[in-house]
């Protein structure tokens, strides 16, 4: 059946048919930036990483668009508080995204566009929809005739006469409906503007995203994506404003992921609930912090609290430690037997067998919408399945590297590095070389004593068949 995917637009799950055979238009609200993303925004940057490296790995060519909204009232706000241009804030804050990003393993998108770069093509985009009867000038600022529009509301699903019951009257509001929008705004003392046929001014926020889909995939995408806080009006006027331009459909499909709370409680900063994912970087393992990011469905809700953080690095180091223990077999194997027989190099039957059924479990999760919480428990499935074989006995080194390879493998479409080989310091080393040669002496009394000294140390040893095994305790 190919992959499923929940549009936003029809509220059902509808198979992927691209544009274009074999390639995707994607694009995905960035972030606005006056200020490092929270522990909320890095969930939706997760989220549509990871649909983008599932989308490669299914075979498909992903051009991904993600924008920086880099000119904006909190933007011009802030910097006036700190006393810097908002040029000055928009490009510190970029680089920290991009930081922060970076620990998260979130690929740079295929083009990271900027409002600021854009302006002379929102200014056209505008005059062709005045041109073409969507639009109106008052008074320097320009707005969107929702009117104009018969199917203003089609993905929020609301009425123009719901939305107007939502909307606060302003005292001599220029605009001629409540559910107008701004294109443009007219430039406010002391803030940053530029020229145009309409007087001094910027742009308005929903217009960037649709003149940058324009200019960077076309007139038409296969997948939107963002926030469900987004849907409406950011989504909603970016679809009005951009199938009123183009006569044609927008977005095939609509994606939104789910909140994020933190201890139960809606994520909100004025109550000071909430979380930077800068902050919670520097104390918890990054990996981690993405695993827990995805260890829900994308459009559930996901409640942050540290308890279940403390299950993802649990969870994460059971595959961490089966990959150890396959590289360590693996190694152990070759060099008890030296010159290997080239049979054993070739995986069985059976270990064949047990990565496709795993790989296709993972599979079948995930081509139905992208469920990661189904994905990880086929990898977790697959882990009880080759610990058991390695218990068993009769795994070649084939297949040991069949196994392994196959967990990277996983781990790497979810967007979760295999973890980084531990160094021990020298005098670590010595010490389990020095324990080794005890335990052939049979003084296990020093042998002991070096556990226990390692142990205090944090250092837990496991003796096998196949060599002493070392981990950091949990």
């Amino acid at each position: 059946m190919g992959i499923l995917l929940y549009n936003s637009l029809t509220g059902k799950k509808e198979p992927l048919q691209t544009l274009e055979p074999g390639k995707v238009r994607f694009y995905a609200c960035g972030p606005t930036v006056y200020h490092f993303f929270h522990l909320g925004n890095a969930r939706m940057f997760v989220v549509f990483d990871t649909i983008r490296r599932y989308l490669e790995y299914r075979g498909y060519e992903v051009r991904f668009v993600q924008n920086f909204t880099d000119i904006d009232d909190r933007i011009i706000q802030r910097a006036q508080e700190l006393g810097i241009s908002p040029r000055e804030l928009a490009e510190e804050n970029i680089r920290y995204y991009f930081e922060d990003a970076g620990k998260l393993f979130i690929r740079p998108a295929t083009v990271h566009p900027r409002v600021t770069e854009c302006v002379d093509e929102i200014i056209r985009f505008i005059q062709d929809l005045i041109d073409r009867g969507h639009a109106y000038e008052r008074n320097g600022s320009v707005y969107f005739d929702t009117s104009s529009f018969p199917e203003y509301g089609k993905l929020s699903h609301q009425s123009p006469e719901d939305m107007r019951a939502g909307y606060r009257i302003e005292v001599q509001d220029e605009k001629d409906d409540p559910t107008d929008f701004a294109l443009w705004k007219a430039a406010k003392p002391g803030e940053e503007w530029w020229p145009s046929p309409w007087g001094p001014g910027r742009p308005g926020w929903h217009i960037e995203c649709s003149v940058m889909n324009y200019l960077y995939l076309g007139e038409q995408i296969d997948i939107h994506a963002g926030g469900r806080d987004l849907i409406f009006p950011h989504h909603e006027n970016e679809i009005a404003q951009s199938e009123a331009h183009s006569g044609k459909t927008f977005a095939r499909y609509w994606l939104h992921n789910g909140t994020l709370n933190i201890n139960g409680e809606k994520m909100s900063k004025s109550t000071g609930n909430f979380i930077m994912a800068r902050d919670l970087l520097e104390r918890r393992d990054p990996r981690a912090v993405r695993f827990f990011l995805l260890s829900a469905h994308y459009r559930n809700p996901l409640n942050y609290t540290e308890e279940a953080l403390d299950q993802a690095e649990q969870a994460l180091s059971r595959i961490d430690r089966l990959i150890r223990d396959l590289d360590h077999r693996a190694e152990a194997l070759k060099a008890m037997r030296g010159a290997l027989d080239r049979a054993d190099e070739v995986p069985s039957t059976r270990g064949r067998s047990d990565v496709e059924q795993i790989r296709s479990a993972f599979i079948q999760a995930m081509d139905d919408d992208f469920n990661t919480a189904d994905g990880m428990a086929a990898i977790f499935d697959g882990v009880r399945v080759v610990n058991t074989r390695l218990e068993e006995g009769g795994v070649t080194l084939g297949d040991l590297r069949l196994y392994r390879d196959l967990f990277v493998e996983l781990l790497g479409v979810l967007g979760i590095p295999k973890k980084e080989e531990e160094r021990l310091e020298d005098e670590i080393e010595r010490l389990i070389a020095e324990r080794a040669e005890a335990r052939k002496r049979r003084d296990f009394a020093r042998a002991d004593e070096i556990r226990d000294q390692l142990r205090h140390r944090g250092i837990v040893l496991e003796d096998t068949p196949y060599g002493t095994r070392w981990s950091y305790e949990s």
